[in-house]
């Protein structure tokens, strides 16, 4: 057998995983007529720190005559003391508790939906217990009660 009679076959390495999503690569899929397959991740590339509430599903099912209970305006009134009491501004109040100043807002004008989580970053800041029978009372050192 002759080298003319031999043929050698030379490939290239299939394309990594990352190629294939290029935007050239897709495009060239497209030319070619292959399949393509795009999804897309729900939340995906978001730094989202909470998760939907029960609250949600509430207000998907809510009517005109059913409303969210609201922060009762006496608890916003003791926020807004106990925050001038430390001397913080609802901004710093907010950045201290990591939330929103709107949230804080919404709290001390009474139009806010409660929720305990921040009622309690609130609590720990301000010094003041903002839920149960005993509201506007200082609050107890951790370990005493």
């Amino acid at each position: 057998m002759s080298d003319w009679d031999t043929v050698t076959v030379l490939r290239k390495k299939a394309p990594k995983a990352g190629a294939l999503k290029t935007e050239s690569a897709i495009n060239n899929a497209r030319r070619q007529g292959q399949a393509i397959e795009t999804t897309q991740k729900y939340g995906a590339g978001t730094n989202k720190q909470h998760v939907t509430t029960k609250n949600t599903a509430k207000l998907d099912r809510e009517t005109e005559e059913l409303k969210h209970d609201k922060v009762p305006l006496e608890v916003g009134k003791i926020i807004m003391q106990g925050r001038q009491a430390k001397g913080l501004s609802q901004k710093d109040l907010a950045t201290k508790i990591c939330e929103k100043q709107q949230i804080v807002t919404d709290y001390e004008a009474g139009r806010g939906i409660p929720n305990n989580m921040i009622l309690g970053k609130i609590e720990r800041v301000i010094g003041i217990k903002l839920r149960g029978k005993d509201r506007g009372q200082p609050l107890a050192p951790p370990g005493k009660k």
